[in-house]
């Protein structure tokens, strides 16, 4: 039976090994947190695809339980009068749901069948004819069958297997900040956004109005303060929003409290190749499309359900099936990306002339005759793949 280590605990690595042990194989996650991580931002699922994996996996029922229910969010200027109101559709799809909800239903759909190891990660990589080696930071070396890296634009894999990242991730000039601030202007199911030259900010409620979320997008080259650097990381904030106007003094300050504060780059990964050997990509480690496109987690679970069902289908025969993998998958990723780029400068505009007349076209949106195409199109993106069904690839012996 074929034993697969999984690096990335988020959504990817968990929705990959629910499939796998539904087809027989042994799954092991390894997770960098020393934990389950809470937090992070609405992710949204649109369009038949992405429904139909969360249906077949067992777990729509629960997602839509846990979703945000977001409306139209409002965009206001800096006194807080709204300018113009944008529909739900275009913001959370047909299901939002904050991604740390969605990674507590995978955990939960998995615990019992994938071992997870939290607070380590992978060393090094040293694959054979019949294996691979791996050697972590803290544990023990062991051996694998194959390994799958599910461990986000800055994958560690990705950086063993393949090389620097550099050569993978395309900065898009633009940073952005989430965490948890109190729901303190009453929002109900709503948000509102406050656009700047070259800045954004917003705030929208979650987990039915009994919070909210912050969240922070600013145009800017790659700044030189570490990812871990939290302190760094606030203090690039309140320089760039400090006395902007609206509530982001207030939010400013509220940060200093949040619990789960996520700061980063926005980026895509363009690869010829998915995989090398007996490893793989897989979500944001192999196609990220950018936090912007709104396509990202949508396209990781069904990267999951693609990737273990070909590994299924090909009785664990991983050249058979990581080259089936891009295939199938390969034009629906590179359909996800296109609704990222141009996004950035779409979202901040580099002036307050251009923030005002973008204002007024948002405000006169729903009187013009193609007040529903960015909507229509993020749908028909979303919906860009025919599904394979690998239901008979249960039955298969995977060894």
């Amino acid at each position: 039976m074929k034993n697969i280590l999984i690096s990335g605990a988020s959504v990817a690595g968990p929705a990959l090994a629910h499939w796998l042990a539904r087809y027989g194989f042994t799954t092991t996650i390894v997770e960098n947190a020393p934990g389950f991580r809470d937090g992070g931002y609405a992710v949204d699922f649109r369009g038949d695809a992405h429904l139909t994996v969360l249906r077949r996996m067992g777990i729509l029922g629960e997602v839509e339980q846990a979703r945000t229910g977001t409306g139209a969010m409002a965009y206001v200027n800096r006194d807080g009068k709204v300018q113009a109101s944008m529909p739900a559709d275009l913001f959370a799809g047909d299901v939002e749901i904050l991604r740390g909800d969605l990674a507590r239903i995978l955990h939960r759909a998995t615990r019992g069948t994938t071992e997870y190891v939290f607070g380590d990660s992978i060393a090094s990589l040293d694959e054979d004819e019949d294996g691979v080696t791996v050697a972590f930071e803290r544990s023990a070396p062991r051996r694998f069958d194959l390994v799958i890296g599910a461990d986000g634009l800055h994958s560690n894999v990705r950086r063993l297997a393949f090389g620097p990242e550099e050569r993978f991730v395309r900065d898009l000039g633009v940073h952005c900040a989430v965490f948890t601030v109190p729901n303190h202007l009453g929002l109900q199911y709503t948000g509102h956004v406050y656009r700047t030259g070259g800045q954004l900010a917003s705030v929208y409620s979650a987990r039915h109005n009994t919070e909210a979320r912050a969240a922070f997008y600013f145009a800017s080259p790659e700044t030189d303060v570490h990812r871990r650097d939290v302190a760094g990381q606030q203090r690039i904030l309140t320089e760039r929003f400090a006395g902007t106007g609206w509530e982001c003094d207030r939010l400013l300050a509220e940060m200093r409290n949040a619990p789960d504060f996520y700061f980063d780059s926005v980026g895509q990964v363009r690869m010829d190749t998915w995989s090398r050997g007996r490893v793989a990509l897989l979500g944001d480690a192999a196609y990220c499309p950018s936090s912007l496109s709104g396509m990202g987690t949508g396209l990781a679970m069904v990267g999951a359900y693609v990737l273990a069902g070909e590994l299924a289908a090909a009785r664990g025969d991983h050249r058979v099936a990581y080259a089936r993998y891009q295939d199938v998958l390969g034009e629906y990723a590179a359909g996800c990306q296109k609704m990222g780029d141009g996004v950035a400068k779409l979202m901040m505009p580099d002036s307050r002339f251009a923030v005002a007349l973008l204002n007024r076209y948002y405000k006169l949106l729903p009187y013009l005759p193609g007040k529903n195409m960015a909507a229509k199109i993020a749908r028909k993106t979303a919906e860009g793949i025919a599904l394979p069904d690998y239901a008979g690839a249960a039955t298969r012996p995977t060894c």
